[in-house]
C-alpha cells in the first residue's frame, strides 16, 4: 500500500520538525520553500565571507531538536553541534550598566544583591514560582492540541491559580521591587511578539524553562541547524523544492484539502497539508476561493498581531570581544513601559529605542573573516498599522541606530563596517508573508492563547493542519517546535493515545 503523501508549505522550524517527524513515521513528504534555500526566518543571508543568521538565534531546549532526531534513528550531535551560553544574556541599563543573567540562581542573586540587596529573597520566590507554572504551561500543555472548548475549561483552575490574568510584568512586580530587575525578569514575552505588560504571566515560564535546560548556540549559525534538519529530512526520505512559490491550497466539494498549487501552475497531490505559513495569510490569500465560515477577512483583521522588527545585520573588519559585550545582549532604553506602549498600542515608532545586540562571532568566530566581528542589532517597531512608510524611514532609522551602537558600545563602528544589510516590516509583509507585517504572527494575549489561537488543526477545512508561530502553542523555538509534535500526532492518530498518558 503506497504512503500517505503529505505536502508541507514552508520550512521554518515548525515545517522541518513536522516534515523529519512525519518522513520518520514512513509518510511521503513534500516541502515546498518560497525562497532559495530553507529556514523562513531562519534564513542566512552571506555577504564578503560574513553569514548573517536571519533569527532566530536563542536556542532553549535543545532537547526537542535531539528528539526529532532520535525520531529517525539519528543522533542529533552528528548533524550539528550545540554550545551553552554563559551569561544567557547581558543586560544593560540605559546608563550602560550590565546585569549578567544565567540558570546560576546563586550567581543571580549575588547580581541582584549589588543592584538592590532587598530584591534577592523576592527572586528567590519569584523563580520557585514559575516552576508549576512551567510545569503546567509547557511539560502538561504545550504539546497539547485544544481543539475543543472543553479543553481550555478543563485547564481554567490551573490558569486562575497561576494568575493568569495577570501581566508578566506585574507577575514580576510581586516579588521585584527595582524596576530595571523587573524588566530583567519580565522582557521574556518579547522574544516571542508578546508585550509584557498585556501577556499573561503564564509566559513567566520562559524564565524556567531557561533555567531548567539553558541558552544554546548552534555551532556555525541558526543555518547550520537548518541545514542539518534539511539533511536529516532528506536522509528519511523526505523531498524538498525550494523557489517553490506556492498560490493555492486546493479543496474538493467536501471542504478537505487535497493539495497544493504553485504560482507556475504546478500541482501537487496530498493526503494532508501542513501549512507552516502565516494562518492569517492562509485563509486570506492561499484559501482566497474558499469561502470561509470563521476566519472571515473581517475575523482576521479584528485580531492582534505581534510587533514587527527593525534588524541591521552588520560585520565590522576590527574585532570588538574588548567592549564588555557578550553573545547575547540586551540594551533597554530609559523608558520601559511607555516605549512598548508606543509600539503595541500607540502604533508609532519613537525616537528611542531598546535594542538586542547579537554577536555570535563571540562564540563562534567562523561565522566572519579572521579578525572579524558578526553582529545583528534588533529593534522592536510597530507593525504596518502604524503606517510608517519604511521605504523612506528605514535608512534614518539604521543610521540612529548605528549612530547609538557607535556612541555607547561598539567605538568607531561606522568607519569598520565593511558588510551590510537590513529588514524591516515590507520584508516581514512581502518575503514573509506576515500579516501585516508582524514578526511573530499573533500576539500571545490571554485571550489569543491555547484554545482561543487558531487550532492546530483547520477548523475550516478537512486535513489542513497548523505550525508554526501564528498557530498554538505560539512562537519561540520550543512553540513552534511543539506545533510539529501536535500536527505529527494528529495526522498519524497518536494524539488521543498522548492525551491518555498525561491524565
Amino acid at each position: 500500500m503506497a504512503a500517505e503523501k503529505v505536502v508541507v508549505i514552508g520550512s521554518g522550524f515548525g515545517g522541518l520538525g513536522a516534515a523529519c517527524r512525519l518522513a520518520s513515521k514512513g509518510y511521503d513528504v513534500t516541502m515546498l520553500e518560497k525562497r532559495d534555500k530553507l529556514g523562513g526566518r531562519g534564513y542566512v543571508y552571506e555577504q564578503n565571507g560574513f553569514k548573517f543568521d536571519g533569527g532566530p538565534t536563542v536556542i532553549t531546549a535543545p532537547f526537542m531538536f535531539d528528539d526529532i532526531f532520535t525520531a529517525a534513528g539519528k543522533k542529533r550531535e552528528d548533524y550539528v553541534e550545540f554550545v551553552r551560553c554563559d551569561p544567557f544574556y547581558r543586560i544593560f541599563d540605559h546608563n550602560g550598566r550590565s546585569f549578567d543573567y544565567t540558570d546560576d540562581v546563586d550567581f543571580n542573586v549575588s547580581q541582584i544583591k549589588e543592584r538592590n540587596p532587598k530584591d534577592m529573597d523576592g527572586y528567590r520566590r519569584f523563580l520557585a514560582t514559575t516552576k508549576p507554572i512551567f510545569q503546567k504551561g509547557f511539560v502538561e500543555l504545550a504539546d497539547q492540541p485544544f481543539l475543543q472548548f472543553t479543553d481550555m475549561l478543563k485547564v481554567a483552575p490551573d490558569l486562575i491559580k497561576m494568575q493568569s490574568y495577570l501581566s508578566v510584568y506585574k507577575y514580576a512586580m510581586q516579588f521585584i521591587e527595582d524596576d530595571f530587575l523587573r524588566q530583567c525578569f519580565s522582557f521574556h514575552p518579547l522574544l516571542i511578539g508578546g508585550n509584557p505588560f498585556d501577556s499573561p504571566s503564564i509566559y513567566a515560564m520562559i524564565h524556567y524553562l531557561e533555567k531548567e535546560w539553558g541558552v544554546w548556540f548552534a555551532m556555525g549559525g541558526t543555518g547550520a541547524l537548518v541545514r542539518a534538519m534539511g539533511q536529516l529530512f532528506e536522509d528519511v526520505g523526505g523531498t524538498i523544492h525550494t523557489e517553490a512559490d506556492v498560490a493555492e491550497i486546493t479543496v474538493d466539494e467536501n471542504r478537505t484539502a487535497n493539495g497544493v498549487t504553485l504560482a507556475t501552475g504546478e500541482h501537487f497531490e496530498a493526503d494532508h497539508v501542513v501549512c507552516n505559513a502565516d494562518v492569517a495569510y492562509t485563509y486570506s490569500t492561499l484559501l482566497k476561493k474558499q469561502k470561509k465560515r470563521k476566519y472571515t477577512q473581517r475575523k482576521l483583521e479584528r485580531t492582534r498581531y505581534s510587533m514587527s522588527l527593525f534588524v541591521i545585520y552588520f560585520g565590522t573588519k576590527r574585532r570588538y570581544t574588548d567592549t564588555g559585550l557578550r553573545h547575547h545582549n540586551i540594551i533597554l532604553g530609559k523608558r520601559y513601559k511607555h516605549l512598548l506602549e508606543d509600539i503595541f498600542k500607540k502604533k508609532i515608532v519613537a525616537d528611542d529605542f531598546s535594542l538586542y545586540l547579537h554577536m555570535p562571532t563571540y562564540t563562534d568566530p567562523s561565522l566572519a573573516p579572521d579578525g572579524c566581528e558578526n553582529f545583528y542589532v534588533l529593534s522592536p517597531v510597530p507593525h504596518l498599522g502604524s503606517g510608517t512608510d519604511w521605504e523612506e524611514f528605514a535608512p534614518i532609522y539604521k543610521e540612529r541606530i548605528l549612530e547609538f551602537l557607535e556612541e555607547n558600545y561598539l567605538p568607531d563602528l561606522r568607519e569598520n563596517i565593511i558588510a551590510e544589510h537590513y529588514i524591516d516590516p515590507l520584508h516581514f509583509r512581502d518575503t514573509l508573508n506576515s500579516w501585516q507585517g508582524s514578526a511573530f504572527s499573533i500576539e500571545p494575549t490571554l485571550t489569543q492563547s491555547a484554545w482561543f489561537r487558531p487550532h492546530n488543526k483547520s477548523e475550516e477545512f478537512e486535513n489542513l493542519y497548523f505550525v508554526g508561530a501564528s498557530t498554538h502553542p505560539g512562537a519561540g523555538l520550543p512553540g513552534v517546535l511543539s506545533s510539529s509534535i501536535i500536527a505529527e500526532r494528529l495526522i498519524s492518530g497518536d494524539a488521543y493515545k498522548q492525551e491518555l498518558e498525561i491524565v
